[in-house]
């Protein structure tokens, strides 16, 4: 099965996410583009998961709730579950690991609870761009306790990147998937760090914006389209499917 996928998306609950990215816009536009599966991922919380879901199923489109978390390096790391209740356990503890320091939406943008039909159901005091407490020796570790998947976020950037912090994708985090930015040259970044050959590449748009929302370009091919089998798929290891 193919399967036309953006993994990292930004709603209006993250502060630099547009106020017209709300749950049911995502979606919709998403389904408008041709898109089979979709995930949100908001910066440090899974607040807005339940709404787009359910925008999804009305939709009749994949959606994944997931999170870019930001680790203590301030490396970004892509989450995404199977199902809400794992997602919202996640985030629930993520909350706990963030500074107590309230937002300011003149200065860094509203945080926004929406409901699947546009209706604000609130908005956020803590901010949600800020350095988690958790380290990238633990993402995986975690996301295997909260039955979901993790990988590093647009590793080809000059910041919030794993290459821009560390310098490189140490093998020992055990990776099997790293995101590269929509217009980065996959074939340089393997020829600079060859530990990329051995990771499945996914490109995702990081979209704040409803017009940076892109036409599908990219896909996967899963057993099927239920959650489990994409995250499955992604999951899987990437050499020994070669």
């Amino acid at each position: 099965m193919r399967l036309w996928y953006d993994f990292h998306l930004h709603s209006c609950l993250s502060p630099c996410g547009d106020g017209d990215m709300t749950p049911y816009n995502i979606v919709n536009m998403a389904k408008l583009s041709g898109y089979d599966v979709i995930a949100l991922t908001d910066h440090n919380t899974t607040g807005n998961c339940r709404s787009a879901v359910e925008a999804g199923r009305e939709a009749e489109l994949i959606v994944l709730p997931g999170m870019e978390l930001c680790t203590s390096e301030e490396i970004h790391v892509v989450f995404l579950f199977p199902g809400l209740e794992r997602a919202e356990a996640f985030g629930a503890y993520i909350k706990t690991t963030l500074p107590p320091i309230k937002n300011k939406p003149k200065l860094f943008g509203e945080q926004l609870y929406m409901d699947a039909r546009d209706q604000v159901l609130g908005s956020e005091e803590l901010l949600l761009v800020t350095a988690s407490s958790v380290s990238i020796e633990e993402v995986r570790s975690l996301a295997k306790e909260y039955g979901g998947f993790c990988f590093p976020a647009h590793v080809d950037r000059s910041s919030f990147s794993i290459l821009s912090s560390l310098g490189a994708v140490p093998p020992e985090l055990g990776f099997c998937c790293a995101e590269i930015s929509l217009g980065a040259d996959a074939e340089a970044l393997r020829e600079q760090h060859p530990i990329l050959r051995t990771m499945r590449i996914l490109r995702s748009s990081d979209s704040h914006y409803l017009e940076d929302m892109p036409d599908p370009r990219w896909s996967i091919r899963p057993e099927s389209a239920e959650p489990e089998d994409v995250i499955a798929f992604l999951a899987r290891d990437f050499l020994n499917m070669k």
